[in-house]
Formats: C-alpha cells, sequence, structure tokens
C-alpha cells in the first residue's frame, strides 16, 4: 500500500515537474519569437521598440539589455541629431561673420584699385581695409582655437604658480589701453601667494578675453577685478558698470557665436566666452555671469586650489 501511494505521488510529480518545464518552454519559445521580431524592427530603425517581460521570464536579462541598448542608441542617435543641427547653425553663423567682413575688405581695395577714391580718401580707405583684415584675422584665430579646444586636441602645460602674481602682471598689461579708452580700474589683488595649478598661457587668455569683452562691448566706464580665497579655491571676480546683459541673453552667453541683442554686435566674434568657458573648465573650475537690471555685469571664476 505505501509504495504504491509513493508510486502515485512520484508520478504526480514528474507530471507537474512535465507541465511545469512545457509550459516555461512555450512561455521562452514565446518570448524568443518576441525579441527576434524586436531585434528586427530595431534593425530596420525603430529605436522606440521595447520589449515586455515578467518579472520571473527565464529571457529578462536579455530583454532587459536589448531594451537598454536601444535606449542608448535611441540617446546617441539625438544627441548626433542635435550636433549636427549645431554645426549647421555654426556654419551659417561663420559664413555670415567671414563674408560680411571679407565682402567690406574686397570692397575697399577695389574702390582704391580701380582709383574711384581721390588721393584724401586712399589713405582712409587703406585704414579700414586693414581693420576689416586684422578683424577677420582675429575671428579666424579665435575660431581655431575654439576648434582646437571643442576637439580636446589642445594641450596644455599645468604647473603650480601664484594665481595674484600672474593677475597682476596681466592687469598691468592693460591699463596703458584702459587708460587711453578713459576706463577707470578697481583692482583688489592679495598680497600674500594664491597656489593653483595652472596653465599660464590659457589663465592669461581668460583673464584677457573677460576685460575685452568689457572693454569693448559693456558700454561702461570702470571695470573692476577682485581676487579672493578660501581653504579650497580661488574666486576671480571681472565686472564693470556698462549696460549689462538682458536676461535673455543671460544663459547664452557662453556659447558659440552667441553675441546677443543687435547693438552688442558692432565688433567682436562671438567666440570670447565660450573660450573663456572652455578654459576654466579645462582648469576644473566654473563660470557665472550676474547682470542685475539696472546694468552692470559681474563674471565669477572659481578654480580649485593646489593643496
Amino acid at each position: 500500500m505505501n509504495w504504491t501511494l509513493i508510486f502515485l505521488f512520484a508520478t504526480l510529480l514528474c507530471i507537474c515537474i512535465i507541465v511545469y518545464l512545457a509550459t516555461k518552454f512555450c512561455r521562452v519559445k514565446e518570448q524568443l519569437s518576441i525579441i527576434k521580431a524586436a531585434l528586427e524592427d530595431i534593425k530596420k530603425g525603430n529605436l522606440n521598440r521595447r520589449i515586455l517581460t515578467r518579472k520571473n521570464d527565464m529571457t529578462k536579462t536579455i530583454c532587459y539589455n536589448i531594451n537598454e541598448i536601444a535606449i542608448n542608441d535611441q540617446a546617441q542617435l539625438i544627441r548626433l541629431k542635435q550636433s549636427e543641427q549645431a554645426y549647421k547653425r555654426l556654419m551659417t553663423s561663420l559664413s555670415h561673420d567671414v563674408k560680411t567682413p571679407l565682402t567690406s575688405l574686397v570692397g575697399y581695395l577695389e574702390a582704391i584699385q580701380e582709383k574711384i577714391v581721390t588721393e584724401e580718401e586712399k589713405e582712409e580707405y587703406i585704414g579700414v581695409a586693414l581693420d576689416k583684415a586684422h578683424h577677420l584675422k582675429d575671428f579666424v584665430e579665435s575660431l581655431f582655437e575654439w576648434v582646437k579646444l571643442d576637439a580636446k586636441e589642445q594641450i596644455f602645460q599645468f604647473e603650480i604658480c601664484d594665481l595674484n602674481e600672474l593677475s597682476r602682471n596681466v592687469i598691468a598689461d592693460w591699463i596703458p589701453t584702459l587708460e587711453d579708452k578713459q576706463f577707470t580700474y578697481e583692482i583688489d589683488i592679495p598680497d600674500a601667494e594664491y597656489s593653483i595649478r595652472l596653465d599660464r598661457n590659457a589663465y592669461m587668455r581668460i583673464l584677457n578675453n573677460l576685460l575685452q569683452n568689457a572693454l569693448l562691448h559693456s558700454g561702461g566706464d570702470r571695470i573692476g577685478l577682485q581676487i579672493s580665497e578660501n581653504e579650497k579655491q580661488a574666486n576671480i571676480i571681472v565686472t564693470d558698470n556698462g549696460k549689462g546683459i538682458p536676461q535673455k541673453d543671460l544663459p547664452h552667453i557662453f556659447e558659440r557665436l552667441y553675441q546677443g541683442d543687435e547693438s552688442r554686435r558692432t565688433s567682436g566674434n562671438g567666440l570670447g566666452l565660450s573660450i573663456v568657458r572652455e578654459l576654466v573648465t579645462v582648469h576644473g573650475g566654473t563660470i557665472c555671469a550676474e547682470s542685475p537690471p539696472h546694468g552692470s555685469t559681474t563674471f565669477t571664476i572659481t578654480l580649485p586650489k593646489a593643496l
């Protein structure tokens, strides 16, 4: 009697196992068909396709991985499209920024060559043509620098430097220009040594670009430079008392070729602040800009100290 019950129990257990395995097999077969269809769909370019799976499915790990691959590919495709659109806008801006001064330069030179202008006007036309040529040269150099930074091809020579001494050297070179342009200046650089790991040329470029931006675009007559520190970082603050930056432009001023409203497009190439941000980032720092409604602009750079 006991052996009969054991046999029946074993038989029922075998039947249950067979049914369970058959059910699992059918589910796996069904899932494999779904996976195959999904892969074919993704292969055709439908990166929105996802595979639904249950928590206890044997193929859930495969499904999760396929979904993750599709999501990553979709995100990469979106980034590529955004990058393509950005570079199309960049090329449009470049063609305009190069074509305009170049056309003007050719016009002045042709007027001189064809003797349209008098001898008195000739010198004036040559001077204007030379200014246009220098503007075009500066733009091409800035563009080349920005492209190298964007492509991560710029080579930097980092060393421990005295931030204050380096800043004093930069501002000393600017004082004759500021006085010539009738700008007053307020310089607050401590005598103490601030040790920062810097690329000297890159830091000088950062400060020069900010000072030039204030001189050319602020519309003010005063520039300030203040440097301070705490245990972990140094702060470089460049201010002006100009008309300020409109709130709608403020979030975009560090974007390449962004020049703000028409009143600020009289000079410059829209690359200066973009280069500044790239160089600050390379140094592990941050930069932000503030411009209250009543005017003036403040740029604050934060750089980590060499501990």
